[in-house]
């Protein structure tokens, strides 16, 4: 299955390689644009219905409880509603306010308790994952388990704190600035993500 995602990364432009400046601020040698797969219903379908599957299983059997999907802004908003028509569930997303600060607004509401999967893109280092996850729980969400589209995490990377559902782990260069292998032999960054680097 991971060739056939792999593949849709390819064949849809969502998997690109040069050097460049990912939104946790490390480098890397592939970049993952994932709206340029999940712009297509049907692959956006074939790419997380593995998950969705593993899901279905794991909510069967009571190793997970989901009530409801939620993803971050920009990235998460497509993914978490194919994952949530998949599990014929509610998708929701939190979003960035004026100050940066992941919150859940447009009316979205959780009720307190109810169980929450987020779904995101890519994940890299789980940092809008985690960001997510805070806005969530303080609006009295328990959240439940992560799932997306790419894994990218570095080898050694922290654990994801709940049950994991990527559709596809890709070994990528991820790299702190100060030892990019890439800037070491002076290629220039360049960054295509949308979130502001401080």
């Amino acid at each position: 299955m991971s060739e056939k995602i792999i593949e849709l990364l390819r064949e849809s432009g969502a998997m690109l390689e040069g050097h460049f400046l990912l939104s946790s601020g490390r480098h890397s040698d592939k970049y993952f644009q994932c709206a340029k797969l999940l712009q297509y219903p049907e692959k956006a379908r074939a790419a997380l219905e593995q998950s969705a599957g593993l899901i279905i299983d794991d909510i069967k059997t009571g190793k997970i409880k989901v009530d409801i999907v939620a993803g971050p802004a920009m990235g998460g908003i497509i993914a978490a509603w194919e994952i949530g028509r998949q599990l014929s569930l509610p998708a929701i997303f939190t979003e960035r306010d004026e100050s940066g600060i992941m919150v859940l607004r447009r009316g979205f509401e959780i009720q307190h308790g109810q169980n929450v999967l987020i779904v995101e893109d890519v994940v890299t280092t789980g940092k809008s994952s985690l960001e997510c996850a805070a806005a969530l729980e303080a609006a009295g969400a328990v959240i439940t388990g992560l799932a997306c589209v790419v894994d990218r995490r570095a080898e050694g990377a922290s654990d994801i704190p709940w049950p994991f559902y990527p559709a596809v782990r890709v070994s990528a260069g991820n790299w702190e600035s100060s030892v990019c292998e890439l800037c070491k032999k002076g290629i220039p960054a360049v960054k295509p993500g949308s979130r502001k680097i401080s």
